[in-house]
């Protein structure tokens, strides 16, 4: 028998449980599917952290409307549901002379867009705002709104904000096939059949697959592979603002920013992959990033790198996002072609997609529905007496687990015991950033993994880095113990 539901949304990434956050402030029974053992397990796990300016993008596209749109919600929803959001900046550096008619074209195109405080900056301006950048910079575009957030926490609190509003969320549960139905849709998973009135299909570099198997008019999307760097803390610093190459026709080239926590970051490459799963990183791409941004900034701290990573970007054909109800198939959404500035426009595209749902299915609001959610306390933010209060009443804020980042028991407990809390070790990375660290979970990932098995009686051997398969202790067998 079928489990049914008035909407099922595929995929857990930022874009999906932004619908599912925006959707629960109607009555309706939604659920959200997601393959993986987590939300923001894929494409949202792995970008350039960016709140873009929306200077760049064509004129008159969903691209341009919801960069617009996303941007300037940024600021209400990270305090509504606690993620971290600092509007920093950016500079796109222009590098001669020759360039100059480029950087113009690209500030005309953002007056296009309609994007407030943008202007072209000086040399000796550009010097004076970064002082470590590349002398070569003889102009750059600066832009005021642009700004940096945590793409992880983000998704987390759409999701955890969905689920204490009615959504329900069902893991490990990879959609195979759907099709059409009387009443709607009918969806084969690995975990059974699920069936609702109406579909949304954020489904990130599979979205075109599940478009193509309902819609007359076929989508193609084609997985682009960006490879970062993460450099310490202690290089953070280095710049302020997000730097930025002049864009090319493959992306925004590589860039340098700080993180949310510290970090700086360089990359990304932009490769197309065939494969949908290739997240690996090459020591072409590293070269290339590296080189690319020792370019830009001076002395780039090559010893300082802490690791590397990769996402793949949904680029679709169009080189637009696919927003809305599909061609031919009724109560279908898209969300698809989800790539730069996907992060940036997700609360935009949430409410967007949610509306247009609630209006073609004639739903009420929720009166009920509470848009506040509380992040996870930081003791390392308080001051030292509140800290003291804190331990004196609560033990586990004192015994630190992750000396690199500073993570208490208790802020790992609070991750997992939390409405949709972690079950892997990167479920508590993502979360609280224990193993984020120099030393990459080195050291914490044992006491990490004992606290899992004592709070969700999960045995060692079950216990994963990120879900089925990636099981980090081998089970005893009667070998083991001869």
């Amino acid at each position: 028998m079928a489990e049914k539901f008035d909407v099922i949304i595929i995929g857990g990434g930022v874009t999906g449980c932004a619908v599912a956050r925006e959707l629960s402030r109607y009555h309706v029974n939604a659920c959200l599917l997601e393959k993986e053992e987590d939300v923001c397990d894929g494409t949202s796990k792995a970008n350039s952290a960016i709140c873009h300016g929306g200077y760049d993008t064509e004129p008159g596209t969903l691209k341009s409307r919801f960069n617009r749109e996303g941007n300037h919600r940024m600021a209400e929803v990270s305090r509504e549901l606690d993620f971290p959001f600092k509007p920093i900046g950016s500079l796109v550096l222009c590098k001669s002379t020759e360039e100059l008619p480029r950087l113009q074209a690209l500030y005309e195109k953002g007056l296009a867009n309609r994007i407030d405080g943008i202007k072209i900056l000086s040399q000796e301006e550009v010097a004076a705002m970064e002082p470590n950048i590349t002398e070569k910079a003889v102009a750059a575009l600066y832009a005021e709104k642009a700004g940096i957030v945590d793409p992880f926490l983000m998704t987390v609190a759409f999701a955890e904000n969905a689920f204490t509003n009615g959504v329900q969320f069902r893991f490990n549960t990879k959609v195979l096939k759907i099709e059409k139905a009387e009443d709607g849709y009918r969806l084969e998973t690995g975990s059974g059949e699920y069936s609702a009135k109406a579909v949304v299909n954020a489904a990130g570099v599979y979205a075109d697959v599940f478009h193509n198997m309902v819609s007359s008019r076929k989508i193609r999307i084609t997985a682009r592979k960006g490879e970062y760097c993460l450099l310490d803390r202690c290089d953070g610093n280095l710049v302020s603002h997000v730097i930025f190459e002049l864009p090319n026709p493959m992306g925004k080239g590589v860039l340098i920013t700080p993180t949310i926590h510290g970090n700086l970051m360089i990359g990304p490459t932009a490769v197309d992959v065939e494969d949908k799963e290739s997240t690996n990183t090459t020591a072409a791409g590293m070269e290339n990033v590296i080189a690319r941004a020792a370019d830009n900034l001076k002395n780039l701290p090559r010893r300082d790198f802490i690791t590397s990573f990769a996402g793949l970007r949904a680029h679709e054909d169009s080189d637009d996002f696919v927003i809305g109800e599909a061609e031919g198939a009724e109560n279908f959404f898209d969300c698809a072609g989800i790539e730069s500035p996907g992060l940036t426009s997700a609360p935009a595209i949430g409410t967007a997609v949610s509306e247009s749902i609630a209006l073609k299915m004639n739903l009420s609001l929720n009166p009920d529905f509470n848009p506040v959610r509380k992040g996870i306390l930081k003791p390392s933010e308080l001051t030292a007496e509140e800290r003291n209060e804190l331990i004196a009443k609560e033990p586990s804020y004192g015994r630190i687990i992750c000396r690199c980042e500073s993570v208490s028991e208790g802020e790992i407990l609070d991750a997992i015991r939390r409405p949709l809390g972690a079950r892997s070790l990167d479920g508590v990375k993502r979360r609280v950033r224990a193993g984020m660290g120099r030393c990459q979970a080195g050291f914490c990932s044992p006491k990490t993994m004992a606290i899992l098995n004592r709070e969700l009686g999960m045995p060692m051997e079950e216990i994963t880095k990120t879900g089925i398969g990636s099981e980090i202790v081998e089970g005893r067998t009667k070998e083991n113990d001869r």
